[in-house]
């Protein structure tokens, strides 16, 4: 049987469904890792730190060699490591001395694979044929979104039905789809990188404001997403005094659904909408739902779940925007993107479990959450989440910037 682009397309999707694993599963897992091997509020941020870090770690080598080393071998080395570093999250923390140190390993392989995933599997999107690029692009990172729910709803079912002992064995199962992928990629075809004497030079990106103010957006637009998607769980759970079953369901899962939702609905509409615009509404959005989150417990599973809608379009269509103002830049431009992204999902998460660490020393903020009802833990995880709205409020300006100059670059 001969493989031909459609395959390709179908490989990108698993990509993304690879990616969606290694970020989600272990923060499904806050509750057991807390319960069975003692880690605070900050180690679980730090965890999240560890992943995004090593990502941004793997998209600066990515960057540079990708090109060099063509799409085929980057791809399969990205599944290689996520396959691996699944498989070491369920052995390690049982095997090591120290439990933790095991978690952090398994991340930062598992990490290896997600960031390699994150540069390659863009620009094998835009390079392939037809049109429509910032539509295509937004289709198949819906497919990280589908992947994130399938992650929340057979994980918690398994907790649910097979009790948390059987935490370990879950890694081990979700470590399928990356081996499966590895081997796809062998066989589909793929488009040639852009060669080097046509390539856009860093140095003439990184000179340019409008690639600047790029890269923000992709700092805020990877915090904004992920502050909520690695917190919404165990926020939902603390806060609204609900199960791990159903703050899984009713957290994360409401979460990527409406997230999903929007991506494929630019993917469907896109070449309809004004893409500035449409990041200005969303990051106005996710203001808005970051605050009926926070500050109205009757509507925080609606402000959790339409913080799903409102990120939905700003890691893609920053991408997309990105591609068609430098459209010679190559692997470079979806690498350096990917690094700010990174650099926003390891501070966005990691800042609000400081946060809400912080809060809970806080003698004075103590004494106000008593005085509503709050007990520590949930005030402090208020707090932290509150403190993530300032990426959307940046990502809002810098859409402001950019729409000033719909033209320049082109």
């Amino acid at each position: 049987m001969k493989l031909g682009y459609k395959h390709t397309t179908l490989a990108c999707y698993l990509g993304m469904i690879s990616q969606a694993i290694v970020n989600n599963l272990a923060p499904l897992l806050f509750i057991v890792f807390k319960d069975e091997f003692r880690v605070s509020d900050e180690q679980l941020g730090r965890l999240i730190l560890f992943n995004f870090g090593t990502q941004i770690v793997a998209d600066v080598l990515t960057t540079r060699f990708a090109d060099r080393m063509g799409y085929r071998l980057t791809s399969r080395l990205a599944e290689a490591f996520c396959a691996v570093g699944l498989i070491m999250m369920g052995i390690l923390p049982r095997v090591m001395p120290n439990s933790y140190a095991g978690l952090c390993v398994a991340a930062v392989l598992y990490a290896l694979g997600g960031g390699l995933i994150e540069v390659v599997i863009s620009p094998i999107i835009e390079s392939l044929p037809g049109d429509a690029k910032d539509k295509a692009m937004s289709l198949a990172h819906s497919f990280y979104c589908w992947g994130q729910m399938a992650v929340v709803i057979l994980t918690t079912l398994a907790l649910k039905v097979f009790g948390r002992a059987a935490w370990v064995y879950l890694p081990l199962a979700w470590a399928v789809i990356p081996v499966g992928n590895f081997l796809l990629f062998r066989w589909v075809p793929l488009m040639p990188t852009v060669p080097e004497e046509k390539r856009t030079r860093m140095g003439e990106l990184f000179k340019n404001r409008v690639f600047l103010i790029g890269m923000v957006m992709m700092i805020c637009s990877g915090s904004s997403e992920i502050a909520m998607s690695q917190w919404s769980s165990l926020f939902v759970e603390e806060t609204l005094g609900v199960s791990k079953t159903v703050g899984d369901l009713l957290g994360p899962c409401m979460f990527a659904l409406t997230m999903a939702l929007g991506r494929m609905f630019y993917g469907i509409k896109g070449d309809r909408i004004n893409l500035e615009r449409m990041l200005m509404l969303s990051a106005g959005l996710c203001v808005v739902c970051y605050a009926l989150t926070v500050f109205v417990p009757a509507l925080t599973l609606v402000g959790c779940a339409l913080c799903g809608l409102s990120v939905a379009i700003m890691w893609p269509g920053t991408l997309s925007d990105g591609a068609k103002r430098f459209p010679m830049a190559g692997t470079a431009l979806f690498g350096l993107y990917a690094i700010c992204g990174d650099i926003g999902c390891s501070v966005g998460p990691w800042l609000t479990g400081l946060v809400s660490d912080l809060t809970q020393k806080n003698e004075s903020l103590l004494a106000w959450g008593q005085s509503v009802g709050w007990s520590a833990e949930t005030l402090g995880l208020r707090v932290g989440l509150l403190s993530a709205t300032v990426f959307p409020l940046l990502l809002l300006i810098c859409t402001l910037l950019l729409a000033r100059k719909p033209k320049e670059n082109r």
